[in-house]
């Protein structure tokens, strides 16, 4: 399953996401910050859907309260709730 999504709050405009059952099998992060986004994008491949939604979620980028990081865990989190439909 590939899902596309749309982040809010940060400079990042579109991740998408590609899972096969709960593993993140890649993710691809258009703007944003390249050296940190490709970063985490590669960190996550292979991951554990849970797992990185635990390690992401709550990070904060120069207080706006959400960054990519959090944003990608918010996308896994609706990935997550789609696939248990």
């Amino acid at each position: 399953m590939v899902y596309k999504y749309h982040p809010r709050g940060v400079c990042s405009m579109q991740m998408n996401i590609e899972v096969e059952g709960e593993t993140i099998k890649s993710v691809e992060i258009i703007g944003g910050c390249a050296g940190n986004t490709k970063g985490v994008s590669v960190l996550v491949a292979g991951m554990n859907i849970n797992d990185a939604i635990s390690k992401l979620k709550g990070i904060d980028c120069r207080g706006k309260g959400t960054s990519c990081p959090d944003q990608l865990a918010k996308a896994l989190e609706e990935v997550k709730s789609k696939m248990l439909k």
